[in-house]
């Protein structure tokens, strides 16, 4: 079964996600995300300085959580996208019908086979 939600601060996990994000990058690495498709690249240096410090991916996973959710967050402001969820996943579903999985794509960056920045051009059409 296949529940929607709508994209609010207060009622639902990866909005609460992306704004823990934004709270600590603010409060621990001094790190302003305004919502912005240009504060992506900002996640992915983030996310290039994790991967070059080996640590296992256990160790990041929380955080790599709310780097998607950001993304994710940054999309739906731009598309109009909502939230979709099934069980444990969570996904975007913009306007023209596309579906798109910001927090997969948070992990694929981590590997070096994804980009924040390029999720979000791509879904945005933003080229």
């Amino acid at each position: 079964m296949t529940t929607q939600y709508a994209t609010t601060q207060t009622d639902y996990r990866p909005a609460r996600w992306a704004a823990d994000t934004v709270a600590t990058m603010r409060e621990g690495a001094r790190l302003r995300l305004d919502y912005s498709p240009q504060s992506l690249w900002r996640l992915d240096r983030v996310i290039e300085e994790l991967r070059h410090d080996h640590p296992p991916y256990e160790a990041v996973a929380h955080v790599l959580r709310g780097f998607g959710a950001y993304a994710g967050e940054v999309i739906a402001r731009e598309t109009g996208a909502q939230w979709w969820a099934t069980g444990d996943t969570h996904w975007l579903r913009t306007p023209d019908g596309r579906l798109w999985d910001p927090l997969e794509e948070a992990h694929l960056a981590f590997t070096g086979e994804g980009s924040l920045r390029g999720l979000c051009r791509e879904a945005t059409g933003a080229y």
